[in-house]
């Protein structure tokens, strides 16, 4: 059974994704609707016990999303704030829980990716292609609506677990 809390959030995350074909045909600017649905991937995600009391947004790369990101840092998941750091691909990432990989830092994703094993990260990205190569959630625009793909077995391999309520909204799951 779904605590109020949770059915608050799994209906502002359908909201979001509802709103988000004629928002960005109404010139909501991308990156609000992708910054939305990176706080809901924070919020539909199942973190371990051992998890830090502040999750850690960082953004690995050219950051797209300018100050759209930073309402998310006023935000909270569950009972731990939210806080937002942009870093260089070179970065000591050892202080994130959620890494957003920018198209700018694709082609260093595998670097990136090796920084983060055997750690409790959820990564996300918006790069065609970025979920067949370990990403765990990627989002893309398609038909004027942002839509998502999940890497289930990149987050289990990182000791997460995505909402089923999420995968539901996915367009493709990897298994």
């Amino acid at each position: 059974m779904l605590k109020a809390a949770h059915l608050r959030r799994l209906l502002c995350l359908l909201s979001c994704l509802a709103a988000a074909a004629p928002a960005v045909a109404q010139d909501v600017p991308e990156y609000r609707l992708k910054a939305a649905f990176v706080y809901n991937f924070m919020v539909f995600t199942e973190w371990p016990d051992d998890t830090a009391p502040e999750l850690t947004l960082c953004i690995v790369g050219r950051d797209p999303f300018g100050a759209e990101i930073d309402a998310v840092a006023r935000k909270r998941v569950a009972h731990r704030a939210i806080a937002i750091q942009r870093l260089a691909v070179e970065a000591s990432l050892s202080n994130c829980q959620v890494v957003f990989i920018a198209r700018s830092a694709i082609t260093q994703l595998e670097r990136v990716l090796d920084k983060l094993a055997d750690r409790h990260v959820l990564t996300v990205a918006d790069t065609q292609g970025a979920m067949q190569r370990g990403v765990q959630l990627n989002m893309e625009v398609k038909d004027s609506k942002v839509t998502f793909e999940a890497n289930l077995d990149a987050a289990r391999r990182h000791h997460l677990q995505l909402s089923s309520k999420l995968l539901q909204l996915a367009t493709e799951v990897k298994q």
